[in-house]
């Protein structure tokens, strides 16, 4: 049987893990949990919500699994950190895969990863860990989505693709085939990519181009 699993955040995507984990994959979530500065309430969802500092006392490595249900927050950032020290400290991360989505059988989901409702993931692709794929996208045959991705819904990835560490990519977005896209990017909602991308830049239109003078990390997401 698997552990019972702590949600590290406790806003609204947090609270949305909550009832796909529960619901659909049959997890038994204890807790949420957030760093102590933002511990605003005792309970949420019928659920305790203890202090991050001393989760390992609360509820210990050996005793549960954790999901960092942060969305793409500062670039992805702040899920990055709660994710790599949560690590440090040895817990071990649920992924979650909706019963509804189409994953081929050979493709590859890291760690503390969400795969929303109507995703088709098709054969050899490779999502890393610390992703989300919000729901209704489509990642094509031996594409590559890294580490620490957020890919809002409806996006078409296609076939060959490298999506890079940390970007984001906005709701209806659409990628050609072999095209990689830099890492730390945030592609806009709509956006044609049709070629590939420099790190740390933000990129709209069609065919996306880069916003002159503008960082990926002055977006706030």
């Amino acid at each position: 049987m698997p552990k019972p699993l702590v949600l590290i955040g406790a806003g609204e995507f947090a609270q949305i893990a909550c009832e796909y984990f529960e619901h659909d994959a049959g997890r038994d979530v204890v807790a949420f949990s957030v760093e102590r500065e933002y511990l605003a309430q005792p309970l949420l969802a019928g659920r305790p919500v203890v202090a991050y500092e001393t989760l390992e006392t609360d509820y210990p490595p050996a005793d549960v699994d954790v999901f960092v249900a942060i969305p793409a927050s500062l670039l992805n950032r702040l899920r990055t950190r709660l994710y790599q020290d949560a690590k440090r400290r040895g817990y071990r991360f649920a992924t979650y895969v909706s019963s509804r989505a189409f994953v081929w059988r050979n493709a590859e989901l890291g760690e503390n990863s969400f795969i929303f409702e109507g995703n088709v993931v098709q054969p050899f692709v490779r999502i890393g860990n610390n992703c989300i794929l919000w729901s209704g996208n489509h990642v094509g045959h031996r594409t590559v989505v890294h580490d620490n991705v957020f890919v809002a819904s409806h996006a078409v990835i296609s076939g060959y693709c490298e999506i890079g560490d940390s970007s984001f990519v906005g709701v209806n977005s659409t990628f050609n085939d072999h095209v990689k896209v830099a890492p730390d990017n945030v592609i806009g909602a709509g956006a044609l990519v049709t070629r590939d991308t420099e790190p740390g830049r933000v990129y709209v239109g069609s065919p996306a181009r880069a916003v002159p003078g503008r960082s990926s990390f002055d977006v706030r997401l």
